[in-house]
């Protein structure tokens, strides 16, 4: 998988992408992110997520700084006793390694870290999670003032608002905010649903999602208390169910606010996801503060291809009114990754694929890369399995495959077909 080294737009956009793992990170940078955002198994936010070990952290650090990007570590769990130890440790880890496998910022939201992470951690820069819910000038200036070198903003902003904020801080302390991605029923995330319902506490990484879950409204003035009725159809109302984040169309506006970074929440999502979110925030970049030739539209289309719910803009433009969706909590994609390119390949030539999801002689597979053969499709003629026999259904996922592809395609590159 070979990856470009890029430089952020204008020294003011750049695009931070997730990483669960070490291939979701591979697969973010090269479908273009200009950073991506990881942690480990103990204090990051996502406990569902792979994640990594300390000594995966230090490979996946080189491998990021070789790209000529960048790494932030994830540390963003509201600390309690127990963890102060073990998160001290961590903290002295990250800072005694070399530049090379040293993180460029940590990802930090509660104080007794940010106390903790200048104390043991001083030659990397904190980052303020949006956990951390800032959404005032006041608040915003004061964590500049403790040494906050990036503040990610409170999902709950408008973009005048941001504005204001920006506009009371040192030039030297940058603002990043959620672009795209899941959005949490509770503000700037602080759910105790999932807590009390599974005793997972969604501040300690280990959230359930309960609030996707179908719920009725009930009026408890007195013990017999009338149950609100909703109306939307037959399959419920699922009332808490926040829609997803979608902002490709709007950095122009939102990088004119003050952002100078666009996040993609998921560090939970699979690679396909990853790779399709972030390719096609990375060309609508190109398109915004490049000048390339591109359409917007063709992009947001793109953003149906891989898992989501359905997509508003959020808080940004002072309308909230239609954040919930309703009628389902189920993600709906339009396209299933079924194989990785595991070779570079010439145009015609035979291709190794690693299977992902069945594949049958006659699909038509369209391509997901970073490259101008994106959404060109073919027809499946020919599957060589690993043991050299031509079959008709490939289902043994992972297997190494050959296939006949008329494109020349790079190692990395994804096959998807239409469900």
């Amino acid at each position: 998988m070979s990856i470009k080294k890029q430089k952020t737009f204008n020294s003011i956009s750049e695009l931070l992408a997730p990483a669960g793992d070490m291939e979701s990170l591979k697969t973010a940078l090269y479908f273009g992110a200009d950073a991506v955002y990881f942690g480990d198994k103990n204090f990051s936010l996502r406990a569902g997520a792979e994640n990594f070990t300390l000594e995966e952290i230090v490979k996946a650090i080189e491998f990021v700084k070789t790209a000529g990007k960048k790494a932030f570590i994830t540390a963003n769990i509201f600390v309690k006793n127990k963890d102060i130890g073990p998160l001290t440790e961590y903290l002295k880890a990250l800072n005694d390694f070399t530049y090379n496998n040293r993180p460029d910022a940590l990802i930090l939201s509660d104080m007794a870290s940010i106390e903790l992470a200048k104390k043991h951690a001083p030659n990397i820069a904190i980052h303020l999670s949006t956990q951390a819910n800032v959404s005032s000038s006041v608040a915003a200036k004061f964590y500049a003032d403790i040494g906050v070198n990036r503040i990610v903003l409170s999902r709950e902003l408008s973009l005048d608002e941001i504005r204001e904020i920006k506009n009371t801080l040192p030039k030297s302390v940058e603002l990043e905010a959620f672009v795209h991605g899941a959005m949490c029923v509770a503000y700037a995330g602080r759910c105790l649903i999932s807590a009390f319902k599974s005793n997972r506490s969604g501040n300690r990484g280990e959230c359930a999602q309960h609030c996707r879950f179908e719920y009725e409204i009930r009026e408890q003035i007195e013990k017999n208390g009338e149950y609100f009725t909703l109306t939307e159809d037959e399959k419920g109302s699922y009332i808490l169910n926040s829609k997803d984040l979608n902002l490709i169309k709007y950095l122009d506006k939102l990088a004119e606010s003050g952002i100078s970074s666009f996040k993609i929440e998921g560090r939970s999502k699979a690679p396909y996801y990853v790779a399709n979110v972030v390719n096609g925030y990375r060309r609508a970049m190109d398109i915004i503060f490049n000048g390339r030739q591109g359409c917007l539209n063709t992009l947001d289309a793109e953003l149906y291809k891989s898992s989501h719910r359905e997509f508003f803009t959020g808080f940004y433009f002072d309308n909230n009114l239609d954040s919930q969706y309703l009628l389902s909590s189920r993600p709906n994609a339009s396209y299933q990754f079924v194989g990785l390119i595991e070779e570079n390949a010439n145009e015609n030539s035979l291709t190794k694929v690693q299977l992902r999801n069945r594949i049958i002689i006659g699909d038509e597979l369209e391509i997901l890369t970073p490259t101008d053969n994106l959404n060109k499709t073919f027809v499946v003629t020919d599957i060589i399995n690993s043991k050299g026999n031509n079959i008709e259904i490939a289902n043994k996922v992972k297997e190494s495959l050959l296939m006949s592809i008329p494109y020349k395609l790079q190692a990395g590159d994804m096959l998807r077909k239409k469900v």
